[in-house]
């Protein structure tokens, strides 16, 4: 029988929606083996939505999930933080549609390997998996602005690597999208507090937390939505402008074709202890 774990205890935070503007309680909480990641929304009943890619709803600047007419958005930084750090089962509780800003912590043992390569390309947007002995991502962003061409990012995925970083990362927009945005309903709860917003001459933020700031947040937008497939992932990750709807389909993908991967027993060198004390983490994952 395959070991699991999930959190020492329960850790709760109040944030904001980054879209809705709503406050939102949100609290993880032990789970018994087997259970997998599960949204929990208080406000509607206790109703539970698995976070799996049968599961996946709208993707509109953000990766949403639903089942029985219950939906939760904006999953993508939370299952990053929880995929990357190590995480088996846990029940996300929380009482509005939308996840606040937060991380978690833990650890699993059974991995989804890369045997053959996997791909998917839409225009210039293209995704693929890669076998290799770890999880790495390679991540290339384009943009059309003078202060925002090209960035490109390779790093092995580890618990460390995670922590420091990518999920310091800020998701990022642009000033003159803003507007269109809010009209649309989006980004009302956006800030220079959760965000980077880039003008056309600058930054409006002081300053960024990393050169590639940019293509940094989207390995973690890579991570938290491959984390839809059920299982960490090992192999190399090779994404170019992609974006959530291209995370997602892809994760459909690599389901799909199952003789491009097998189901795998982490080696115990490789499976990161649960740190002993485990403190409660301060919100430091933006939407």
């Amino acid at each position: 029988m395959d070991a699991q774990r999930t959190l020492r205890r329960q850790i709760s935070c109040v944030g904001i929606g980054l879209h809705s503007g709503n406050k939102v309680n949100l609290s993880l909480k032990p789970a018994p083996a087997d259970f997998g990641v599960r949204f929990r929304r208080t406000d509607l009943g206790d109703h539970e939505v698995p976070a799996t890619v049968h599961n996946l709803a709208g993707i509109q600047l953000a990766t949403g999930l639903s089942r029985n007419e219950v939906s939760v958005e904006t999953v993508e930084h939370l299952l990053a933080a929880l995929t990357s750090v190590g995480v088996d089962n846990v029940l996300v509780e929380l009482n509005s549609p939308e996840v606040p800003i937060m991380d978690g912590s833990a650890a699993p043992f059974i991995y989804l390997k890369i045997v053959r390569p996997i791909a998917i390309s839409r225009g210039d947007k293209r995704i693929a998996l890669y076998p290799s002995d770890h999880f790495k991502v390679t991540y290339s962003i384009s943009y059309d602005h003078p202060l925002l061409r090209h960035q490109s990012r390779t790093l092995t995925i580890t618990e460390e690597s995670f922590v420091e970083d990518v999920a310091p990362a800020r998701t990022f927009t642009f000033l003159k999208d803003v507007e269109v945005m809010r009209q649309n309903g989006l980004a009302l709860g956006g800030s220079l507090e959760n965000a980077i917003v880039l003008g056309e001459t600058g930054i409006l933020n002081n300053a960024l937390r990393f050169e590639d700031e940019f293509v940094r947040h989207k390995i973690l937008d890579a991570i938290g939505d491959l984390a839809l497939v059920g299982y960490p992932v090992i192999g190399h990750l090779v994404a170019h402008r992609a974006g959530h709807a291209l995370h997602t389909e892809f994760a459909t993908k690599i389901l799909e074709e199952t003789h491009s991967w097998r189901v795998v027993e982490a080696p115990i060198e490789t499976v990161v202890p649960l740190p002993v004390g485990l403190k409660d983490p301060a919100p430091r994952l933006a939407n």
